[in-house]
């Protein structure tokens, strides 16, 4: 069997889940990094224009991107750094009474993909498989 074959169905499913957090936090840091460079200033606090609301994302977003990063070479850092602030300001957004922002469901996600994958064992044990 080649040294980069999976060598069973689980190692298969998480070589999968890997893939695809990786590919979805690139996706999301593409889309997402100019959109917030694009924001008339991402600084927040800096408008005296924008609502609590605008100030607590324009917080959570760099924590975000640079989660989605750092998740693709470390995945419980990266996982830590997305989803504990998204959840966060989730949470806010519904205690404000302002609703639950969907769009943000999928960078959340991508997050909990990374955590799953940086505490499981059977990737762990697939890594240590591949390097002997």
């Amino acid at each position: 069997m080649p040294k980069g074959e999976p060598k069973t169905k689980s190692a298969l499913f998480y070589k999968r889940v890997v893939f695809f957090s990786r590919i979805a936090g690139l996706a999301v840091a593409a889309f997402g990094i100019p959109f917030y460079l694009g924001y008339s200033s991402p600084l927040p606090f800096s408008n005296p224009t924008y609502t609590l609301m605008d100030n607590v994302w324009l917080i959570i977003f760099p924590f975000m991107f640079v989660g989605l990063i750092v998740g693709l070479f470390f995945q419980k850092t990266g996982g830590l750094l997305v989803s504990i602030p998204l959840a966060v300001g989730l949470l806010l957004g519904l205690a404000a009474g302002q609703g639950l922002v969907l769009h943000m469901l999928v960078p959340l996600t991508v997050g909990i993909l990374y955590l799953v994958i940086g505490f499981s064992k059977a990737y762990k044990k697939n890594q240590k498989a591949d390097t002997k």
